[in-house]
């Protein structure tokens, strides 16, 4: 998803997806379900947060409720 001023942020390992290339999406919209492709022992999500291209600690953006 690009979130403007250079980040982005990406999903990995979703069974599927809730939305489509060019779509808005807002805060607390659903974007896919998890799911568990890949050599995975279970059902997860892979979350990267990514700054001007590089990745960064997605720790930075998380809010605890």
């Amino acid at each position: 998803i690009d979130h403007d001023y250079d980040y982005e942020t990406y999903y990995a390992h979703l069974a599927s997806f809730t939305v489509n290339s060019g779509d808005r999406v807002e805060k607390g919209d659903v974007i896919g379900t998890m799911g568990a492709s890949g050599r995975t022992t279970g059902t997860h999500l892979h979350y990267e947060v990514h700054y001007s291209g590089s990745p960064v600690n997605p720790v930075n953006y998380m809010h605890q409720r």
